[in-house]
C-alpha cells in the first residue's frame, strides 16, 4: 500500500515545456548542492585523520582521575614552594606574634617555617594511606622535625612531600578509588578523599603563608605584575 505523499510531493502533469525545464534546472542544482555536500564532509574526514606537513603524529593521552588530581597537587605545589623561596631566610621565625597587635593572641601560632613544615609532614601523613607506604619518621606527628630549621632544608623537605603526593597519587584508578580503607588517624575513608584533602589542606596553610608574607612587607610570587 502506497502511503499518501505529502502536499507538495504529489505527481502530477508537467503542462509545458517551459515547466519542464526549470524542473530539469531544479534538479540538477539539487544534485550539485547534495555533491558538494559529500565532497565537504570527505575532505574534513581526510583533514582529521591526516596530520598537517610537518606536524606531530602523537596524540596527547585523554585525561584521568590520576591526571586530574595530579595537576591539582602541581597548582598547590607551586603555589607553595614559590611562597617559601620568596620569605628571607632570616624571617622564617616570624609569627604574628612578633608585630604585638593590640588586641591579639598569636602566641601558638605556629612560624613561617613551622608551616611549611607542617604542609609538608601533613602531606606525608595524608597521602601514605593511598598505597599503603609508611610515612618517613621525620613527620613528627604532623609537626616535622624540631632541628630544622635552613631555609633550604624546609624547603627540600616541602618539595620532597609533594613528590611523594605524585606517586601516590598516580595509583588512583576507577576500581580503587573509593574503596574503603583507612586513614593514618584511624579514620574510615576513601583514597579520593585523601588525595583531594591533601591538596585542599595545602591552600588552607598557604593563605596563612601569604599573609606572613604581607606582613612583611613582601608580594607573594602569585601576585607580582598584576
Amino acid at each position: 500500500m502506497i502511503r499518501s505523499l505529502p502536499r507538495g510531493l504529489l505527481p502530477r502533469k508537467v503542462q509545458t515545456k517551459k515547466e519542464q525545464l526549470n524542473l530539469m534546472k531544479q534538479s540538477s542544482l539539487l544534485v550539485t548542492a547534495a555533491l558538494s555536500l559529500v565532497a565537504a564532509s570527505a575532505f574534513a574526514q581526510a583533514t582529521k585523520s591526516s596530520p598537517a606537513v610537518g606536524a606531530s603524529t602523537s596524540t596527547s593521552s585523554p585525561p584521568t582521575i590520576a591526571s586530574a588530581i595530579d595537576r591539582e597537587i602541581s597548582l598547590v605545589q607551586k603555589e607553595v614552594v614559590e611562597a617559601a623561596e620568596a620569605m628571607p631566610e632570616d624571617k622564617f621565625d616570624f609569627s604574628p606574634e612578633k608585630l604585638n597587635l593590640p588586641g591579639s593572641d598569636y602566641k601558638t601560632v605556629r612560624t613561617f617555617g613551622e608551616q611549611l613544615k607542617h604542609i609538608a609532614a601533613s602531606n606525608y601523613l595524608i597521602w601514605s594511606p593511598i598505597t599503603g607506604e609508611k610515612p618517613p619518621d621525620t613527620v613528627n606527628d604532623g609537626k616535622g622535625p624540631d632541628n630544622m630549621k635552613a631555609k633550604a632544608e624546609i624547603i627540600k623537605f616541602v618539595k620532597d612531600s609533594f613528590a611523594f603526593g605524585h606517586k601516590s597519587v598516580a595509583t588512583l584508578n576507577s576500581s580503587n578509588l573509593v574503596e574503603p580503607i583507612t586513614s593514618s588517624s584511624g579514620r574510615p575513608t576513601t583514597r579520593l578523599f585523601l588525595a583531594t584533602f591533601a591538596a585542599a589542606h595545602c591552600f588552607d596553610h598557604y593563605g596563612q603563608m601569604i599573609e606572613y608574607l604581607r606582613m612583611n612587607g613582601i608580594v607573594p610570587p602569585a601576585s607580582r605584575g598584576q
